[in-house]
């Protein structure tokens, strides 16, 4: 029997492939890959900008500046989505390709899917070495898209167009799948991308992946729900993957029917509002004070979508209770056995779910709900006193800064934000009021991740207001998208605070030994250090020469005004605040292990060895 066919280049086929990928959870269907980012050079151009060009009515094309924003963007637009479309990224060879190494580490440490198609060299070597070619002189098959297979979850060179059919099922597999997603990479060598070939028509079907809700295994379930009704002090830590189940609704079931606390990770905060009374607010280095003391002294942490980073279990410090065990609820295998635990393999709404159901009539006792919510209220007047400036013409600190954001956000807003000093007052002092407003990037904490994050969550979720929050620091790695927000009229708000230059290291920088050595932003003095005056750096400006609307903030009541503005602005809008260096918010409640120096001559790293010596004996191996 013949097979229809139809004549098109690999690049043409690929992007037909991709325009027909659907995902579907739960009977509602999403594009797999909405849209493709691209810059183009001679790698790509003829191949995949070609194609582009033919089907621009079944793939939209997105312009970016700067290959490692436009992987930013993606993972943005996928996490608003909850893992159920992607986009995908195209680059030239040489730099365009080596820039996406940034970003497609952030998207497989976040398990956030993200597509990749650098171009390569010629597969027929007939060029040899091409411009921007890496020679390596004993390995023939080696180019620079081999640094993206450490930071990949699929990695293929296409090397023959009909190779492109299994490669491309297998990439959709793999970020279709909530288990094993994360960055995927399909290398395509210039010449390879132009060549023509008899596709079977049914490659280019409608093709849907089902995002499958595992259950756990009964023996599991049954031993979890032992492990539950014997613990008397359980804490929950949600993390990043309650949210991309969208188990939201089934963890606030299983609270309310159990009375068990809850804390989250960067990537979870949101799980329950922050007005339930069980909602105890972020854990670990950046926690409140609440949620560390309970991890202190519980008996059974019961770990849903979280992969347990340093800094939530304060480097490995945080829970020490002599008997504490761990259940992991987690659709990934590696990540629910972490701690030793009991493991709940399996979806977090579907576990979450089947969890409850078996523990009907069971509930923590009084005294200990008791405790935890005395606990919440004593922080929360910490975090009044943080947000709340005392006198509206005075500077404001950065926690003030987040007050007047506090005040005008609705509960559909979306706030960004990654590095810097920021996440740590956001995980201690953000109250987030639904599943989607609190969007930090901590897996990788990548500076520059915000600008184009806020454009792909943007283009997620046309119609909602999306907050981009950056220091100076952050601001200066990536504001090249702004360029990309003026062009499409993405309206993000972007918020500038100005405290010349890294804060947060440099608060390090001094607790190490360090005495923020090369940590802030101003002119040498005298003696050859950075401690002269600040540097004449006009940020707003810059922002404004990029085609950002932007407003200036001198005063506390003229950032709530500035805020209220671009909260209501229609194009791309900058707040720029230069803020007061004064510590206004909490210190660690938990430990976080940067070694240091066993040996110094300056006084500061001797004394910070001697801190660090006694915070290290905390330390416990859970097995």
């Amino acid at each position: 029997m013949s097979t229809v066919t139809r004549r098109l280049t690999t690049a043409q086929a690929l992007v037909r492939f991709l325009a027909a990928q659907y995902t579907e959870r739960d009977g509602a269907r999403h594009r797999l890959i909405a849209g493709t980012w691209g810059i183009f050079g001679h790698g790509n151009v003829a191949g995949l900008g070609q194609a582009l060009v033919e089907y621009a009515g079944v793939m939209p094309y997105h312009q970016g500046r700067n290959e490692q924003a436009m992987v930013h963007a993606a993972v943005g637009h996928a996490r608003q989505l909850n893992r159920l479309s992607a986009q995908a990224v195209t680059t030239s060879i040489g730099p365009g390709a080596t820039n996406l190494v940034t970003g497609a580490a952030l998207a497989t440490v976040n398990r956030l899917p993200v597509l990749l198609l650098p171009g390569d060299y010629f597969a027929s070597h007939a060029a040899d070495p091409l411009l921007q070619q890496l020679e390596h002189p004993a390995e023939g098959d080696v180019s620079v898209n081999d640094t993206l297979r450490p930071v990949s979850r699929y990695f293929d060179r296409v090397t023959r167009p009909d190779a492109l059919i299994a490669s491309a099922l297998r990439a959709m597999r793999v970020l279709s799948d909530p288990a094993e997603t994360g960055a995927v990479t399909l290398a395509l060598p210039q010449d390879v991308q132009a060549q023509a070939y008899d596709w079977p028509e049914e490659f280019f079907a409608d093709r849907v992946w089902r995002v499958r809700r595992p259950a756990p295994d009964p023996a599991e379930l049954a031993e979890a729900v032992r492990a539950v009704s014997a613990a008397e002090r359980p804490l929950i830590v949600a993390g990043g993957g309650v949210h991309h189940s969208e188990a939201e609704e089934a963890l606030k079931a299983f609270v309310d029917a159990t009375g068990i606390p809850v804390a989250s990770t960067q990537a979870g905060k949101g799980s329950l509002r922050h007005d339930h009374p069980a909602d105890l607010g972020g854990i670990g280095h950046t926690g409140t004070a609440v949620s560390d003391d309970l991890a202190r002294t519980a008996d059974l942490v019961i770990g849903i979508g979280t992969r347990y980073s340093d800094f939530t279990t304060a480097s490995g410090t945080l829970f020490q209770h002599p008997d504490v065990r761990f259940l992991n609820l987690n659709v990934t295998a590696f990540d629910a056995h972490k701690l030793a635990a009991r493991t709940l393999v399996c979806d977090a709404r579907t576990g979450l779910t089947l969890l409850t159901d078996a523990l009907t009539g069971h509930r923590v006792a009084p005294s200990y709900e008791a405790e935890y919510r005395a606990g919440k209220d004593r922080w929360e007047r910490v975090v009044e006193a943080a947000l709340t400036a005392d006198d509206d013409n005075a500077v404001p600190t950065q926690t003030h800064v987040l007050g007047a954001l506090d005040a005008v956000v609705g509960d559909e807003d979306v706030v960004i934000n990654a590095a810097g000093s920021l996440p740590g007052d956001l995980h201690k002092l953000w109250r987030a009021r639904s599943a989607r407003q609190y969007h930090l990037e901590y897996g990788y904490s990548c500076m520059g991740y915000e600008i184009p994050a806020a454009l792909g969550v943007q283009q997620a979720a046309p119609g909602t207001p999306v907050w981009a929050l950056v220091g100076d620091g952050t601001y200066l790695m990536n504001p090249t998208e702004i360029v990309t927000a003026v062009q499409e009229n993405l309206p993000v708000k972007l918020v500038v605070v100005q405290n010349h230059g890294y804060a947060s290291i440099g608060g390090l920088s001094e607790s190490v030994g360090a005495e923020r050595f090369g940590t802030a932003y101003r002119h040498r003095a005298a003696d050859g250090t950075f401690t002269g005056a600040p540097l004449p750096v006009d940020l707003a400006a810059n922002a404004a020469s990029l085609g950002m609307e932007v407003l200036r903030a001198k005063t506390v009541r003229e950032l709530r005004e500035a805020l209220t503005a671009a909260r209501g602005a229609t194009r791309p809008t900058c707040v720029y605040v230069e803020t007061d260096p004064a510590a206004t918010a909490p210190g660690a409640e938990a430990w976080w292990d940067v070694p240091v120096a066993e040996v110094s001559a300056r006084p500061a790293a001797a004394d910070a060895r001697a801190q660090y010596e006694r915070a290290l004996a905390d330390r416990r191996h859970h097995l």
